[in-house]
């Protein structure tokens, strides 16, 4: 791993930079592939406080230009370093909880059934399903065809989910007729 550690506006010291670079062992162990870190240690005068401030900013860099960024103001560089080391690692693992909680979404399987009801004007029909039971559709669950296309009797796939009334198709599809 790549780290370069810096100062702005005071002397590092031997004790911070040892701060560092334990910090850094403590979170590389926990992310072995981290690639580059960068800490910048500044002293700050802020026109709106009267004390100096001690400012401490870590950037982290993973494979594939992900980047983690962490920048903490206190009273002393002690406090600022160990604060944001604190934020980088809470970030990292809320990145890897992220990434290791990925849900693969597997399309459904189409059902099948023939339009037994449509109503024109209100924009809506009903499909019986095979083994019974109606299900309703939308004029804007259909793909393939205009809902004006569509006819009593043909075969249609959909896709059905609950809705406030029953089972709603999401999507009608009409099937090809093989002939």
């Amino acid at each position: 791993m790549d780290l370069h550690i810096e100062s702005r506006n005071v002397a590092m010291t031997p004790r911070w930079k040892a701060e560092i670079e334990q910090r850094m062992a403590d979170l590389q162990a926990g992310h072995e592939d981290v690639t580059h870190a960068r800490v910048t240690l500044t002293k700050n005068k802020h026109h709106k406080k009267l004390d100096d401030v001690a400012e401490a900013l870590v950037v982290v860099t993973l494979p594939g230009r992900h980047t983690f960024t962490a920048r903490k103001e206190d009273k002393t560089f002690e406090e600022a370093i160990r604060s944001a080391f604190a934020a980088v690692e809470t970030e990292l693992r809320k990145y890897r909880e992220k990434r290791a909680s990925t849900v693969v979404r597997v399309p459904p399987v189409p059902l099948r059934g023939v339009i037994c009801k449509r109503f024109l004007r209100e924009g809506y029909g009903f499909i019986l399903q095979e083994g019974g039971g109606e299900v309703y559709f939308h004029r804007n669950a259909v793909h393939g065809f205009t809902f004006e296309e569509l006819s009593d009797g043909q075969e249609v796939a959909f896709n059905v989910e609950a809705g406030d009334k029953g089972p709603q198709a999401t999507t009608v599809e009409p099937i090809p007729s093989v002939g």
